[in-house]
């Protein structure tokens, strides 16, 4: 009863997990957001898996919030093509879009949770902040560290599958990403920055 009264009305958070679709891509370094997803659909009961603007989405309540959780289907360096629609179709303010994707400049198995900030170099990244036309929204980083020598190009590193203890560093990060959402959601970004920052 309690969820269903939460489901009323629009969401109040859009929470976005970048990735690329498809089997090629399952278990890849970009990928690590869709890993927190799926971990944080397993821990809450929650289903993401509704085509609408351009993603696999679900609305539902988390921390007695409601929520729109969203994994663009559009591959990594459109994600602003399904994330701005959305945000303007429920009218959610960019403080309160929540990105959880990979960062190769953090060590494997590390969380950098921030309130906003450049691209870094991540093209999914990139792309919404050219969508939304700002870079204040906060977001969650899952480290997946950086190609061994400085000759290996950086698209295979991440669309590569880590193998053994690394992808098990990876799967274990995207847990506490999982956590950490869930913390903002029902908190906020100062406790989840307090506790999962290392």
């Amino acid at each position: 009863m309690l969820k269903n009264f939460m489901n009323r009305g629009s969401p109040e958070w859009l929470v976005v997990f970048l990735g690329n679709p498809g089997l090629r891509y399952e278990n890849t370094r970009h990928n690590a957001g869709y890993m927190a997803s799926d971990e944080l659909c397993a821990r809450n009961k929650i289903k993401i898996n509704k085509l609408k603007f351009k993603s696999l989405t679900g609305i539902d309540s988390l921390g007695g919030r409601k929520v729109l959780f969203m994994k663009p289907q559009t591959y990594m360096n459109l994600s602003g093509d399904a994330v701005v629609p959305a945000a303007k179709f429920y009218k959610i303010p960019p403080e309160r879009i929540l990105v959880v994707f990979d960062d190769v400049n953090i060590s494997p198995g590390k969380l950098r949770i921030k309130r906003n900030g450049s691209d870094g170099g991540h093209k999914g990244i990139k792309s919404i902040i050219a969508g939304l036309g700002t870079a204040d929204f906060p977001r969650v980083k899952i480290g997946v560290g950086s190609p061994p020598h400085p000759d290996f190009d950086m698209v295979d590193w991440v669309i590569g599958k880590p193998s053994g203890q690394d992808l098990k560093t990876i799967r274990e990060a995207a847990a506490k990403a999982a956590e950490a959402v869930a913390c903002i959601i029902s908190f906020d970004i100062d406790r989840a920055m307090n506790r999962y920052n290392t």
